[in-house]
């Protein structure tokens, strides 16, 4: 094996979900002219596409659980697997301004009397008025040495000697400020700190206001821990504060060279003035007045990491956004799975209208993320989950029972009264970049797999459990043609005659949509549009969910048929049952699929052509003009691609 390169500088990036700058980090740094050095990443725990983008272009990755995370335990952790005398530390979400930056960062490190640079800090277009106008006063044009008694270091861009960490490592218990522990050691003991404008990079900091006050409330408390700062100097941050507000609401009628204000109106920066101090003093003096801050190990990492996603969520009827909420806690047998493609359908529709039952007796309630036919990749696993791995294609049963009830126990999983249903009743769904869910209801997928395709699963399951319940009745008729009638060519509809036709059976399908009928043209299925044949067939699956055509197809059905219903939800209507109980007449239910369907639709899926229900895709950014074609039926079925954003 060849003995790994020797470099004088190891450049150490710690990461968490960055997937949308890391990219433009790694590019700004293939075009340093300085060139001796390694890229060493330390991801703690991210579950977007961050560790695919280092694992391609960084020279080590290192992976830690974010239950250990600190700043000081990550830096020493990477630092231990750094071959530099010089360590580089920069954030992910950076991007240096020119290509001398890291010759320019650590230069002043070879003066052996150099324990620790740091350059300066610019904001973008993206950042926040208020954090721009701070960068410009802490990190300002003009080169300076530190004392002990100043506090402007940052290992967003900063670089060490490694063998002054090997005699004072950071401290792994601080939750913030570690870089300004660090260089008050070494100041202490007579060497400097310099600070290089020169070295200058973007800070990009797209947060949002809780992020804001949780960033201040972490290095608050970590001040106080240090003996900084505690509450006997509230008052003199709250006049700094004051200070810093007028400064900025003035300097927002006159923004000069602040980017910020080619984005925003002169309304729109003095409204972010005062919402970035408000929170910013929310978290500060919460950091230094609280009695016993950040104590437990969840305290901790909820000040310390942002998990939140991109989600749609319906608040109530007709009350929808797109917007980001905090994903739930992994437990150890849950994944985390990045949404693929996510089917619309009907549920979703009555979800936003109020109108499904769940939630109209009350046993579900707002808000709710919907989204139940999906696939995507696994991307965190649990600690006690041993059978998926991250990259992984799945899909996911919808249904979700407990597994230990009387009735679980007995095979009966939708009587379950503690069952659970992904994007419809207790769970959120999969309108969104990540879903997370128990293991135990997940179904790997073939490698290869067409994920658009694999996002019809959970429909074909249900189809192929109605299947099941149908087939005894049918193998009940001795010697009798199983002349099948399809009523309602919508997804469900498509592809139980798409099945039943796989199956030998002569199939006819009924709907008054001319555009979802021509879709079987050239394949053995017939297609009609009058109900009043539905006496030539002694197979009936109905489809639609319409009370009307239920009606029509329990009178008009021959005596003998067998009736399977598939269709939700069936209004109320009053109906006689002679015509079934007189005429021996078959009526079965099925709803929803199990663990044995889902296995079964994916062993399916490569035999089955439902090209025509992939032929509407739209990003999830357009779900609401994706319902309203739902809405329309002039779609087939659309299907919102989630992976990949326009």
């Amino acid at each position: 094996m060849a003995e790994a390169r020797a470099v004088e500088t190891s450049v150490l990036i710690r990461c968490f979900n960055e997937q949308k700058y890391l990219p433009g980090l790694f590019d700004a740094l293939d075009r340093q002219t300085y060139r001796d050095f390694e890229v060493i990443i330390v991801d703690s725990g991210s579950f977007d596409r961050t560790r695919e983008i280092a694992e391609a272009r960084a020279d080590t990755v290192l992976r830690i659980s974010s239950h250990d995370f600190t700043f000081g335990y990550s830096l020493n952790a990477g630092i231990k697997a750094a071959r530099g005398k010089f360590i580089a530390i920069v954030s992910a979400h950076t991007e240096p301004c020119d290509e001398h930056w890291l010759e320019t960062l650590i230069a002043p490190l070879r003066d052996a009397t150099v324990a620790m640079t740091y350059g300066r800090q610019l904001g973008k277009a993206c950042s926040k008025f208020s954090e721009t106008e701070d960068f410009e006063r802490t990190f300002g044009p003009r080169p300076r040495e530190e004392s002990p008694a100043r506090w402007c270091v940052n290992n967003a861009n900063s670089a060490i000697r490694r063998d002054l960490w090997e005699k004072y490592p950071f401290d792994e218990e601080l939750t913030g400020l570690e870089d300004i522990d660090w260089a008050r050691r070494w100041m202490t003991e007579g060497l400097r700190v310099v600070y290089r404008p020169e070295a200058r990079l973007y800070h990009i900091h797209e947060e949002s206001w809780r992020q804001i006050r949780r960033r201040y409330y972490r290095e608050a408390v970590a001040a106080r821990r240090m003996g900084i700062k505690g509450p006997d100097r509230v008052l003199n941050e709250a006049f700094a504060e004051l200070r810093h507000t007028v400064s900025d609401l003035v300097n927002a009628f006159s923004p000069g060279d602040n980017p910020v204000a080619a984005r925003l109106t002169l309304g729109q920066r003095l409204r972010e003035v005062v919402y970035f101090r408000v929170n910013r003093n929310i978290g500060t003096f919460k950091g230094l007045l609280e009695a016993h801050p950040l104590e437990t190990r969840a305290e901790q990492e909820d000040a310390l990491f942002d998990r939140s996603t991109r989600a749609v969520v319906i608040h109530g009827p007709g009350k929808v956004a797109l917007e980001n909420i905090e994903l739930p806690e992994l437990k150890p047998g849950d994944v985390v799975i990045r949404t693929a493609h996510v089917g619309v359908c009907a549920t979703d529709l009555e979800l936003l209208a109020g109108s499904l039952g769940y939630y109209k007796s009350g046993m579900a309630k707002y808000p709710i993320v919907p989204g139940h036919e999906f696939s995507g990749r696994i991307v965190t696993v649990g600690q006690n989950v041993i059978a998926f791995k991250e990259g992984d294609p799945v899909v996911v049963e919808c249904i979700q029972s407990c597994g230990s009830c009387g009735e679980c126990r007995a095979g009966n999983f939708i009587g379950c009264a503690e069952r659970a249903e992904v994007g419809v009743l207790r769970l959120n769904g999969a309108y969104a970049d990540f879903v997370t869910v128990p293991a135990r209801f997940v179904h790997r997928l073939a490698p290869g797999t067409d994920l658009r395709q694999a996002a019809l699963c959970e429909p074909t399951a249900v189809v192929l459990k109605g299947m099941r319940r149908l087939m005894p009745a049918l193998e009940a008729q001795p010697n009798a043609e199983r002349r099948c009638a399809v009523i309602g060519a919508g997804c469900i509809g498509h592809i139980c005659a798409v099945e039943l036709a796989r199956r030998g059976h002569a199939v006819t399908v009924f709907d008054r949509n001319a555009a979802r009928l021509e879709v079987f043209k050239g394949r053995p299925i017939q297609t009609s549009a009058d109900l009043d044949r539905l006496g030539e067939f002694n197979v009936v699956v109905e489809a639609t969910g319409h009370p009307e055509v239920l009606d029509k197809a329990l009178h008009a059905a021959p005596a003998g048929a067998t009736l399977l219903l598939l269709g939700l939800p069936y209004a109320r209507k009053e109906f006689s049952f002679e015509a079934i109980a007189a005429f021996d007449k078959t009526v079965i239910g099925s709803v929803g699929s199990t663990a044995e369907d889902f296995a079964e639709a994916i062993r399916l899926m490569p035999e089955l052509d439902l090209s025509a229900l992939m032929a509407c895709s739209l990003p999830l950014s357009k779900f609401a003009e994706a319902w309203e074609l739902a809405r329309a039926g002039s779609r087939l079925k659309i299907i919102l691609d989630v992976e990949d954003r326009p």
